[in-house]
């Protein structure tokens, strides 16, 4: 229970300690040390009433300790010793201004999804190597030269007036999508989810949902939240007992996760109910009709494919499109949506192997084997995921038996 309470409080403290002191490296790590003893006393001691409050007060004696080794600091650290940390308010405002500081413009996108998942998600260095599948080290340098730029770009740390916030919020959007996405179907590696991933971008929406309360950009967070959890109720039929990957076309929906298919669809219901949806909302609304069906031939695909039609006008994404050819398939048949196929020119499409995948999904449905075979074989051979290029392999052994 500790543990969960601590990643709770950790964003939140650490928003109080940078606003007040302005030094997001110092600040971090006096954190760390908070949390470190944390650990310890708290479970001789129990859990304390204001767990925020009580790791900015042990941060700030740390922070206090490492100013009176530097007397060029002296009288910064006695107006700051004389403040009374736990009665301070602390809330979701700290932790939202975290979460635009840590997806800063001027940061690219790596280094956002490193540094959020570190400040706010409270992931160790390894942990976060281990989650993305990179090396230490290369995340360690992501963060440190992160924090670096942030530093140079200057050290106030205020919410950002509304306009302000409407431009960093997507990018934080953005940030919590890349990492749910690669925890859902991890994009290399021999297992298809990293549930830590998806579980921490979960979290972390839900406290950007909370945050954004009462705000117009308020919807579009909801939108994302109610995809990660419509889509990641799927989690346990994805896979079959031995790890292998498992479509859903085939998967038992008995193994759904009812409560979560629950929530997502009552959150996106009630941000359709309000205004012009955005993509992240539409996706979710695609994904509530796959849940809505009972059997994979019970999908309303003439649905999802106006849904499809609707997103790819606000967002014409790579991905969106080649999803909207899969339900264009199964609505006017497979040839047609090859005709479009062939016309598809997204350079960030050419070597990937979810293009060669659709192809081969379609041209198999159209009865064309060979061209099926080849692209299953491409297709596996594009990709880095272990189990998906076992059910690409297998997909088109089936089409062509080996001798």
């Amino acid at each position: 229970m500790a543990v969960e309470v601590l990643r709770d409080a950790a964003p939140t403290a650490l928003g109080v300690l940078v606003r007040r002191h302005r030094d997001f490296d110092a600040c971090e790590d006096a954190l760390q040390e908070a949390l470190l003893a944390a650990s310890r006393t708290w479970a001789a001691d129990g859990v304390p009433d204001n767990p925020a409050g009580w790791l900015v007060t042990v941060a700030t004696r740390r922070l206090v300790e490492a100013y009176r080794r530097d007397t060029a600091r002296r009288r910064r650290e006695e107006a700051d010793v004389h403040r009374d940390a736990v009665g301070e308010a602390v809330g979701s405002d700290d932790t939202l201004a975290l979460l635009l500081l840590c997806c800063h413009p001027a940061l690219r996108v790596p280094s956002q999804v490193a540094l959020t998942l570190r400040a706010v998600g409270g992931l160790t260095t390894a942990e976060i190597a281990r989650g993305l599948l990179l090396p230490e080290p290369t995340v360690a340098q992501r963060i440190s030269r992160a924090k670096a730029k942030l530093s140079a770009l200057g050290r106030g740390f205020t919410v950002p007036d509304a306009a302000a916030r409407r431009e960093r919020v997507p990018a934080v959007l953005a940030v919590l999508s890349v990492v749910f996405t690669e925890g859902h179907t991890a994009s290399a590696g021999a297992t298809l989810h990293r549930a830590d991933l998806a579980d921490e971008a979960v979290r972390l929406a839900r406290v950007l949902v909370a945050a954004l309360d009462g705000a117009p950009e308020h919807g579009e967070a909801a939108g994302l939240l109610a995809l990660m959890l419509l889509t990641d109720a799927r989690r346990a039929a994805r896979t079959g007992p031995d790890g292998a990957l498992v479509p859903l076309a085939e998967q038992d929906r008995t193994r759904w996760d009812g409560g979560r298919i629950a929530e997502g669809t009552a959150l996106v219901t009630a941000v359709l109910g309000h205004g012009v949806p955005g993509p992240y909302t539409v996706q979710a609304a695609i994904a509530a009709v796959h849940a809505e069906a009972g059997r994979a031939q019970d999908t309303d695909w003439p649905q999802i494919l106006a849904l499809y039609d609707t997103l790819v006008g606000l967002w014409p994404d790579p991905m969106a499109r080649l999803g909207r050819l899969v339900a264009l398939g199964e609505v006017a048949g497979p040839a047609a949506a090859l005709v479009e196929l062939d016309a598809l020119d997204e350079p960030g499409l050419r070597d990937h192997h979810r293009l060669t995948a659709v192809r081969a999904h379609l041209t198999e449905a159209a009865g064309r084997g060979a061209e099926a075979v080849a692209a299953y074989r491409e297709a596996a051979r594009r990709t880095a995921s272990a189990p998906e290029r076992a059910y690409l392999l297998d997909r088109a052994s089936r089409i062509a038996p080996p001798a």
